[in-house]
């Protein structure tokens, strides 16, 4: 999720300490509770498959680098920089793919972006 969800909740946080305060307005306090409500909803459902989704994309990304190797920590947090180094490792593979004209290792590249993007979509995603 970006941003991050440790940066929302935060967020969130401030808002509830705001509203807190007697002299809101309540229209603006009723704006804040919906979207508070709607942010951790999304948090949560993001949240509860961020190991799952980052162990399943880095063990694709190490695949299509040829890399060996299995995430042993699954802190989200040591997760996610795994995923940057793999990431930054396939873009210079994608570039290296198209200077090549190694059409195949583009697709095959292309193909987990999406499969990437497909497995980051939350439930209330409308594509």
């Amino acid at each position: 999720m970006t941003p991050e969800v440790p940066a929302v909740l935060m967020q969130l946080a401030l808002i509830a300490a705001r509203n807190a305060a007697p002299d809101v307005a309540e229209g603006e306090r009723a704006s804040d509770l919906g979207l508070t409500t709607a942010l951790l909803g999304v948090a949560a459902e993001v949240w509860d498959g961020a190991a799952q989704n980052l162990v399943e994309e880095n063990r694709a990304l190490r695949a299509l680098l040829g890399e060996t190797g299995a995430d042993e920590d699954v802190r989200v947090s040591v997760l996610k920089a795994t995923n940057d180094g793999l990431r930054a490792r396939l873009i210079a593979a994608h570039i290296a793919a198209e200077q090549g004209g190694d059409t195949a290792r583009q697709d095959a590249i292309w193909a987990e972006l999406v499969a990437s993007t497909e497995r980051r979509k939350l439930s209330t995603s409308l594509v």
